[in-house]
């Protein structure tokens, strides 16, 4: 039986795919529940302030206490996110979880001037078809430089991954500048992780190879999918990441089975081991934090209504 293909991907669910396809097909295709995260909801309320300090703050206006103020708005308006009310959390926990958010925020200020932040949009939603795939993205900023160049911006709010997953974690960015090409027809001069936890900044420079080897890469992640959905063949792929996953119960890496074999329940992972030891350059926190969901008043361009973005093939079987 063949499982119906996506309609279009994400930067992350370019990602996802390639760590694990087994996880890929129960979160997108199968769109099981999973337990609330409170990394992502902190990311939310996060990527929240600092949109609002550069987008309704005037350079010369964006204090650390224009920032504190927009963090409280942004955590009213979240009283009202059924997401944070699952998490279930009493009142010293939630006073714990806007505390922590209010350090990430300060520590925003130790990354960059924002009152040098030149930007044109931010949450933007870009999208572009790349032969038969429709690609699709949200970046966190895009600012432009005193030459008039691109440079793209991404608030993590997890810790930045060790050396060795540096260039893992800037594929997606990546992915975002072919968009910029595709849609705004202009290159991006920088992409930019700023990891506000340590706080590092992470930046690589695209370039037409780097845009090409995309290109093709995600084009070829595209027809992996597409045949793992005809064939109805996702495998897991063990990693440290398993000890995060919700889905151990569907793997049979951990004596699971396909959805199709039982009921659509959910537990929290079990810390057992798995086929491959954990890694000590593995950086937890930034590998459990999805990107936060799209915003209401993200911006479409290049067509199309906005769309919630999610977040693999191993990556040996694509092009590097």
């Amino acid at each position: 039986m063949s499982l119906a293909v996506p309609r279009s991907l994400s930067p992350t669910r370019v990602t996802a795919f390639t760590d694990c396809p087994l996880a890929f097909r129960l979160r997108t295709i199968d769109h099981l529940p999973e337990p609330p995260s409170p990394q992502a909801v902190k990311g939310t309320l996060v990527h929240t302030a600092l949109e609002r300090l550069i987008w309704r703050h005037e350079p010369g206006s964006r204090s650390r206490a224009a920032a504190a103020t927009e963090l409280d708005g942004a955590w009213e308006d979240l009283q009202a996110d059924p997401e944070l009310e699952k998490l279930g959390l009493d009142d010293d926990s939630a006073e714990a979880f806007r505390v922590d958010a209010a350090t990430l925020v300060d520590r925003y200020f130790e990354l960059e001037d924002p009152d040098r932040v030149r930007a044109v949009g931010v949450e933007l939603l870009l999208e572009a078809d790349l032969g038969p795939l429709r690609l699709r993205g949200i970046i966190d900023r895009l600012d432009l430089t005193d030459d008039g160049e691109l440079v793209i911006v991404d608030y993590k709010t997890g810790r930045a991954p060790g050396a060795r997953f540096e260039h893992a974690k800037l594929t997606g960015v990546h992915l975002y500048a072919l968009l910029c090409q595709r849609v705004l027809g202009k290159m991006p001069v920088e992409v930019r992780l700023l990891h506000l936890r340590d706080p590092v900044s992470i930046s690589a420079a695209p370039s037409d190879q780097t845009i090409r080897a995309q290109h093709q890469r995600t084009v070829a992640v595209w027809h992996a999918i597409e045949r793992a959905c005809e064939r109805a063949d996702f495998r897991p792929r063990p990693s440290p990441l398993c000890q995060y996953c919700h889905f151990q119960t569907f793997c049979p890496t951990f004596g699971g089975a396909p959805p199709e074999a039982q009921p659509l329940t959910l537990a929290g992972p079990r810390r057992v081991p798995v086929v491959v030891a954990p890694d000590p350059d593995v950086a937890p926190d930034a590998v459990l934090v999805p990107e936060p969901a799209v915003a209401p008043e993200a911006t479409p361009v290049g067509g199309g209504a906005p769309a919630p973005v999610a977040p693999a093939v191993p990556s040996s079987a694509v092009p590097s």
